[in-house]
């Protein structure tokens, strides 16, 4: 590499091109790849409902989830669903991932507080938050935010385990050397401790789209009249199982939509990093 002004000329090796090329090559290849594997699980799905190598109605096919998709978009029903789950998994994984985080701040600060706290976080984290839902809906009522407090204690426990642990295994002598320059906790949290763990809370936020989409699935399940849940369970009810797929597979649109906005994040925070 040579200057050249305020110009810089990066010379490069034949090759490191020719690795450079079939890297993108590479990528390129498997971008295409999950395309057309997608394209042919749908027309296997299509074919098996047409030869009846399984039942189309129970197992749908897909120019009749696209058929349904076109119906429910005519009145524009499709949105209203999709907006309201978005929405409650929006506010509980953001809700869940930070004060999960905010709680392991506070169990990193105080060893105490941590020690006390510790068996009750393993018995929550192993405890099925599912089975809370028609406790919080006495509690919450039967209304959005207690759907969106069953995403938030789903996600909230393994927040804090996770990010807990990311903490306690932040490099000691960088801490130490830190103390001897007289830095406070506060300045060890934020010049250490959080570009430390930035990988594992970019990890938990990855888990906790997942996880919140369950929890406000569930709660959709009990509660609600509106959202992809609530579609589902009455597609259920009234044998309508061309409303049951179409549901669940805009449910994966929506949980890749999350996972790959929570991967550009990370992009960015790493960079920043």
């Amino acid at each position: 590499m040579y200057s050249k002004g305020p110009d810089t000329v990066v010379i490069m090796s034949p090759e490191h091109a020719e690795y450079l090329r079939k890297e993108k090559f590479t990528q390129h290849a498997i971008r295409v790849s999950r395309i057309l594997l997608l394209l042919l699980l749908f027309a296997l799905w299509e074919a098996a409902a047409a030869f009846k190598w399984i039942d189309p109605f129970i197992m749908s096919q897909p120019s009749r989830i696209l058929r349904t998709i076109l119906t429910l978009s005519k009145d524009g029903s499709i949105f209203l669903h999709t907006g309201v789950t978005v929405y409650e998994t929006v506010l509980g994984f953001i809700s869940g991932t930070v004060l999960g985080t905010l709680i392991a701040i506070v169990l990193w600060w105080s060893d105490f507080t941590a020690r006390v706290l510790d068996p009750y976080l393993v018995v929550l984290n192993a405890l099925p938050k599912t089975a809370l839902g028609p406790v919080i809906l006495v509690w919450a009522g039967g209304t959005t935010g207690s759907i969106i407090i069953m995403a938030l204690l789903i996600s909230v426990v393994v927040t804090i385990l996770n990010v807990y642990l990311s903490f306690r295994t932040c490099d000691e002598d960088k801490i130490k050397l830190l103390k001897t320059f007289g830095a406070t906790r506060l300045q060890i949290l934020r010049k250490v401790i959080l570009p430390f763990s930035i990988p594992s809370i970019i990890s938990v936020l990855k888990i906790n789209v997942g996880l919140s989409l369950v929890g406000v699935i569930v709660g959709e399940f009990l509660v609600s009249r509106a959202g992809l849940g609530y579609l589902i369970i009455y597609g259920g009810q009234v044998f309508k199982m061309d409303l049951v797929m179409t549901s669940v597979l805009i449910l994966s649109v929506v949980a890749a939509f999350m996972y790959l906005s929570v991967s550009w994040i990370e992009r960015k925070l790493l960079k920043m990093r």
